[in-house]
């Protein structure tokens, strides 16, 4: 193996989204974070070139032409944006966090392997050929490339430093049911009645209290709309609203993961242990918010 990288889950800990507009986009405003968690992408000599996709949700990607998965999309673009012909090797997905969560996987996997690729057979490709390429894929990529906390307005590709936060520790809560992000934004076009207000923050926050206060006079206006779509995830959003240990409850993106903000370490996996015996069709992690996360050895 040449390398490995870790393609972190994102997170949106608020959300606020105004109607669709005539160029066809929905204006946003949100802050992003990325969890200690998240697919793995390696980078490894071989025969043939190729893509390989493996891990717990490989099934859900396995009817998928390797041609129109993001990460294999996104390196042959890099290659082919400098005419680099590297020799041949094998790019691998280990897909451990489910699809259509609202997790950002497709775009933060495609961020991997850029990273990846770049550093193995394209070193002269800056940082903005990479967030220009990730931009191309999907209005989450630059964010995902970046793999850290930041403020994201516009599409989505207009960022900006977020204010200095602790690391949160979290559980991520998913039904095992897919939520189309595409329904979704439908579903929210029927009313459309929220708003890519950004909040006033200030420079920092300094413990977690204060910044889940904050937090809790913030929305995701996708919610609502996505609870029509994927129903199960009342139960989800229910359970952990009522856990003892959760002190702010919310759905990720277009859903259907759902994240809970704990006190400490202790109180996420604790929440997560007794979630897991509780719900074992459920996909239950514990983690923490923060980043940029070290990449696997």
């Amino acid at each position: 193996m040449i390398a490995a990288a870790l393609a972190p889950a994102k997170v949106n800990l608020f959300l606020h989204v105004a109607p669709l507009q005539p160029d066809g986009y929905h204006p946003l405003a949100s802050l992003m974070t990325f969890a200690d968690i998240g697919d793995r992408l390696e980078l490894s000599a071989a025969d043939t070139t190729g893509f390989d996709l493996e891990g717990p949700f490989a099934a859900a990607l396995a009817g998928e032409d390797p041609a129109g998965n993001l990460a294999w999309r996104a390196v042959q673009a890099l290659l082919a944006r400098f005419d680099v012909q590297p020799p041949p090797f094998r790019l691998k997905l280990i897909k451990a966090l489910p699809v259509a969560a609202g997790l950002g996987g497709g775009s933060s996997d495609a961020g991997a392997g850029l990273r990846l690729v770049r550093d193995a057979f394209v070193p002269q490709a800056g940082d903005d050929v990479l967030m220009a390429i990730a931009g191309e894929l999907g209005s989450d990529g630059p964010a995902c490339l970046a793999a850290r906390p930041v403020m994201a307005e516009g599409r989505g590709e207009r960022l900006s430093p977020p204010p200095v936060m602790p690391v949160l520790d979290a559980v991520l809560v998913n039904p095992r049911v897919p939520c189309s992000t595409g329904q979704v934004y439908r579903a929210y076009d029927v009313h459309a009645a929220g708003a890519a207000d950004r909040p006033e923050t200030p420079d920092a926050f300094d413990d977690v209290d204060t910044l889940i206060a904050f937090l809790a006079a913030c929305r995701n206006d996708l919610e609502g709309p996505a609870l029509g779509v994927a129903p199960e995830i009342n139960a989800v959003l229910g359970a952990l609203r009522a856990a003892p240990e959760a002190r702010l409850t919310r759905l990720s993106g277009s859903g259907a993961t759902a994240f809970a903000l704990c006190r400490n370490a202790a109180d996420a996996a604790a929440l997560a242990r007794r979630f897991e015996r509780e719900h074992p069709g459920w996909w239950v992690q514990a983690c923490r918010f923060g980043g940029p996360w070290p990449d696997p050895s």
